[in-house]
């Protein structure tokens, strides 16, 4: 999820960034002062919501609206602003939301809960595939001591529970290389990391080991890649063709996606 703010009062642009932040952790928050910069920044990339002030030197928080509506029709635009008298006006050109300053917590959760509905609490299990892997519990991402146990939990998540043997997960995460005695013994440093990994954060019950096969607990998990499949109309919207983008075994995947999309 990415968002935008624009807003030429400091201390309220990093307000409202705060705010953001604890309320989606994970979402990706692009800030400006100034109303050009954040029409750039709506122009090269794709905003799913756009906070934006209305009095601003330039150019309206109203101008900016349209601009980034051009670009970007789907774009979710909040008003945040001091001045009540210009709630008419910014439903006219149908914002979504409106908010009043000072803007509390509270306020934003409820914007967002209106356009996305209720988050999901079954898990506090969080998994991104859309736009790089990471996987957060209570909102803190989980560190690996080596990438390639990162990826590893990718693929794994990326085969929905599947088991995998060690041949299998090996060919894929180094694509050509001889699965040799050597690098078996090296792959199976990568599945221990993975496991200390997962136990510093306290989920190591996701993971399922058997004899020489790995797998993980799908239900244990909110992922958006999954949500997507079952059509959920906030992971479609979030899918911009970047399914797991830094690994080369997902690319067929990623067409995969981006054809259903269509």
């Amino acid at each position: 999820m990415r968002f935008l703010v624009v807003d030429d009062e400091k201390l309220m642009l990093e307000h409202l960034e705060r705010l953001l932040c604890h309320v989606s952790p994970g979402a990706e928050i692009l800030s400006f002062s100034w109303p050009q910069d954040g029409l750039e920044a709506g122009k090269r990339q794709l905003i799913d919501v756009a906070f934006l002030d209305i009095e601003m030197g330039g150019m309206t928080g109203l101008e900016l609206a349209v601009q980034l509506k051009k670009t970007n029709p789907d774009v979710h635009i909040v008003f945040v602003t001091g001045f009540s008298q210009y709630a008419v006006d910014a439903f006219q050109m149908h914002a979504t939301g409106y908010l009043l300053k000072p803007v509390d917590e509270e306020s934003v959760r409820r914007e967002l809960t209106f356009i996305y509905g209720e988050p999901d609490r079954k898990s506090h299990i969080r998994v991104q595939m859309f736009g790089g892997f990471e996987i957060f519990v209570d909102g803190k991402p989980v560190r690996f001591g080596r990438s390639k146990a990162k990826e590893l939990l990718a693929y794994l998540v990326d085969r929905r529970g599947a088991a995998v043997t060690t041949a299998q997960a090996y060919a894929a995460l180094y694509e050509d290389a001889v699965n040799s005695a050597s690098g078996t013994g090296y792959f199976r440093n990568i599945v221990r990391e993975l496991k200390n990994s997962l136990k510093r954060a306290g989920i190591e019950r996701i993971l399922i080991r058997s004899f020489n096969s790995i797998s993980i607990v799908p239900d244990e998990i909110d992922c958006d890649y999954y949500r997507f499949l079952q059509g959920d109309p906030v992971a479609v919207n979030q899918y911009r063709d970047d399914y797991l983008p830094q690994y080369s075994w997902a690319e067929f995947k990623n067409a995969e996606l981006g054809f259903g999309k269509g």
